[in-house]
């Protein structure tokens, strides 16, 4: 049993994400955090901080570690972060006088940031191109049905006539600027986080910016000076997840509309009631609305969480675990519904006169 309906094992059955949920396994944080600290002590043997010789120590040890994780839960508990407890493992794997090398100049945050955003990147690749394929499948649809008449409604009440093209341009126009925002956002949103102790990198004589440079080049993130009490940009993102999901809880609101009305739309592969067998629910477009009101109340956590007081937060750093995750797999279930749905519309519209 699971708390959270994204990993649960049957309602993940709706809200299971195959592709987009594993990014956020402790498996692939630990893999991300150990993509930081090889490239931590490649990008300081560059700079003359550490030798060859002790940045390919510390890369073979990492290569061979295998966690143990009981102890990294133990850890968590102990210290209210992973990385101390990480560390102690890693300079076990490592051995040696490099061991000592392991994680020089950086603290937990720098660590468990930079995961946490080398694992949105990835998401974000995917977001980006299941709203390429939500755009096109829309565009088909127009293509099809767009000559077809649709009432149109303002204020819950029929209006005027209008075409089903016009219905599936308010659709899919919002989700073409969101995938726009989504591409800017890609090409320098995701930043490296390298600070140390207090954002001063005050352990790498004077050669920070250098090492962090390095280090953002090697990871293929953007390089930006120490963001760590500043969670603006995390907050942009979490912002353009609700705007997709929004945008389709928007189509998905309008098509369990269109099925209750009856006449103006035809949907296969709805889902059957216990009670009614003669029941075809619409259970994906409910599903989007569902999502799209998720995201809209979990954003102001995010929003709740760009109060991290002074140099560094734990309560403010700790809200985002809980919220961001959980957004980044709502969006991504919101586009495969989404793409699901767009292909159950039959016919969408009726002939005019």
């Amino acid at each position: 049993m699971s708390l959270s309906p994204f990993e649960h094992p049957f309602l993940s059955g709706l809200f299971g994400d195959a592709e987009v949920a594993p990014l956020f396994s402790a498996e692939a944080d630990i893999a991300a955090m150990l993509r930081f600290e090889t490239a931590l002590a490649e990008a300081q043997a560059e700079c003359g901080i550490l030798s060859e010789v002790e940045a390919g120590a510390v890369a073979d040890g990492l290569a061979r570690f295998v966690p143990d994780m009981a102890a990294l839960g133990g850890g968590v508990g102990r210290d209210g972060v992973v990385v101390p407890e990480l560390v102690r493992q890693l300079r076990r794997a490592v051995g040696g006088a490099a061991a000592e090398k392991v994680h020089f100049g950086a603290t937990s945050q720098d660590v468990i940031d930079t995961s946490l955003v080398l694992r949105l990147a990835a998401a974000a690749e995917i977001v980006e191109t299941r709203l390429a394929d939500c755009i096109d499948a829309l565009a088909a649809l127009a293509e099809r049905d767009g000559h077809l008449s649709l009432t149109g409604y303002t204020r819950m009440q029929a209006a005027i006539p209008i075409t089903a093209a016009d219905r599936v341009a308010a659709w899919r126009a919002p989700l073409e600027r969101s995938r726009q925002r989504l591409a800017a956002f890609r090409r320098d949103g995701f930043a490296v986080q390298f600070g140390g102790a207090a954002g001063t990198l005050e352990k790498l004589a004077g050669r920070g910016a250098q090492v962090r440079a390095a280090l953002a080049a090697r990871l293929g993130l953007a390089d930006r000076p120490q963001w760590q009490s500043q969670r603006d940009t995390l907050a942009e993102f979490a912002g353009l997840l609700s705007l997709v999901s929004g945008s389709l809880g928007k189509f998905g609101q309008d098509v369990a509309l269109l099925a209750e009305l009856g006449g103006e739309i035809r949907l296969s592969g709805g889902g059957g009631s216990s009670a009614m067998p003669h029941k075809q629910n619409p259970v994906s477009a409910e599903l989007l609305v569902t999502l799209a009101r998720f995201n809209a109340a979990q954003l102001s956590a995010m929003h709740q969480s760009l109060v991290h007081e002074q140099e560094r937060s734990g309560a403010a750093w700790a809200l985002e675990w809980l919220v961001l995750p959980q957004m980044t797999v709502a969006t991504g279930v919101s586009l495969s519904a989404a793409r699901r749905l767009t292909g159950q519309i039959e016919r969408l519209g009726k002939d005019a006169g």
